[in-house]
């Protein structure tokens, strides 16, 4: 592990061991890259198994005219959804000319820009440029950001007349869906790759492993530059925000250039979605909580909360269930729990207020108890 980044990790039938190192796109990194500028990581599209509509919406996502003086191309192919789609995907920089870095966005409704926090939390400080694919360009301003999600939502100054990209349901998608990316790996705007999506929810962390969330993973082509692209279907529509990569590299980006190898990962439309719409209505976002700390060391398997006496929030939902120090989460909401990262995970997909079953281990003794989950600060 390097910058205390939990790895991935996978159902017990799934385990593999021996995987090199991972790095959130947000940190400095040795072995994993990020896709904005200096490091970040670009995504890929997802589509359903056949590529085609499912039956809630047939008539597909409104998009872009591809441009008059291009080659016609069918719009459910790879040149056809690229063509359709790109004008709305964006570049972000720094209007100071001096700071480097940046990264991908794309438009959703109302003008507002989707990206990664960790692009626009090193930009945002000097100003934000937004470069569309035209080569028109607008200013743009911090909504609202989550680290802990690695999404960011900016509105416009000026902004073009494009088509906003639609979300689409990555809970529908599986493993073998063709997918695409469309961003700026090395500040080349426009680049498109091509993939399938090669694992669904895989436990990563974007905060060097205070919280995690399930991830797509593609081997889409994602490199520096691709962060907070959109993921997008045969079809144009969003199902993930691009926001890692894994890389065999062994340096900090720029002593030791390091590229995709065939692993990225995206956050899921599903989690996106709601959490932007949280930050264009209210600046913020709310995830439900535990209000325990965990034994990151600990070997044993399951979420372990730590033995130190302040480990388990006075009064918090696993307080009022009665969880003591030591204890060992093996369950929660009927899904088995290998690590704390995974639990962590769990959790983030529920509600604060939701009552969730859980299972814990103490002294060789299993108990299940009611939780009511409580909301992080």
């Amino acid at each position: 592990m390097e910058h205390g980044v939990a790895p991935p990790t996978t159902p017990p039938e799934r385990r593999r061991r021996g995987v090199p190192v991972w790095a959130a796109l947000t940190g400095a990194l040795l072995v994993a890259v990020l896709a904005g500028g200096a490091g970040g990581v670009a995504g890929t599209m997802l589509s359903s198994a056949d590529g085609g509509a499912t039956d809630s919406d047939q008539d597909g996502p409104v998009m872009n005219e591809p441009p008059p003086e291009a080659p016609e191309r069918a719009p459910d192919t790879v040149a056809g959804v690229a063509q359709r789609v790109s004008p709305s995907v964006v570049s972000l920089r720094s209007a100071d000319p001096r700071v480097g870095g940046g990264g991908s966005g794309f438009v959703i409704e109302g003008d507002y820009v989707v990206t990664n926090d960790h692009v626009s939390s090193v930009l945002e400080d000097d100003g934000i440029v937004i470069d569309y694919s035209d080569g028109s360009s607008t200013g743009a301003e911090v909504v609202g950001s989550d680290p802990s999600s690695d999404l960011a939502v900016l509105e416009l100054d000026d902004p073009s007349d494009v088509e906003p990209l639609e979300f689409g349901n990555s809970d529908e998608a599986i493993v073998g869906d063709e997918v695409i990316a469309i961003g700026a790996p090395l500040g080349l705007a426009g680049t498109v790759t091509q993939g399938i999506i090669s694992a669904l929810d895989r436990p990563v962390s974007p905060d060097e492993g205070d919280t995690q969330f399930f991830a797509i993973q593609t081997d889409a082509a994602i490199n520096p530059g691709n962060s907070g692209g959109p993921l997008v279907d045969m079809r144009g529509r969003v199902i993930g925000v691009n926001s890692m990569i894994y890389s065999m590299g062994g340096g900090a980006f720029g002593e030791q250039p390091t590229g995709s190898i065939g692993l990225g990962f995206a956050i899921p439309s599903t989690e996106a979605e709601s959490v932007i719409g949280r930050m264009i209505d209210h600046g913020e976002t709310a995830y439900a909580d535990l209000g325990v700390t965990y034994d990151q060391e600990s070997p044993v398997v399951g979420a372990v909360i730590s033995d130190e006496d302040d480990a388990i929030e006075r009064g918090g939902p696993a307080d009022e269930a009665g969880l003591e120090p030591g204890d060992v989460i093996v369950s929660f909401d009927g899904r088995r729990v290998n690590s704390h990262g995974e639990l962590q995970a769990m959790v983030r997909d529920k509600n604060p207020g939701e009552e969730v079953e859980l299972d814990y281990e103490r002294d060789g003794d299993r108990t299940t108890v009611t939780v009511t989950l409580g909301s992080e600060d």
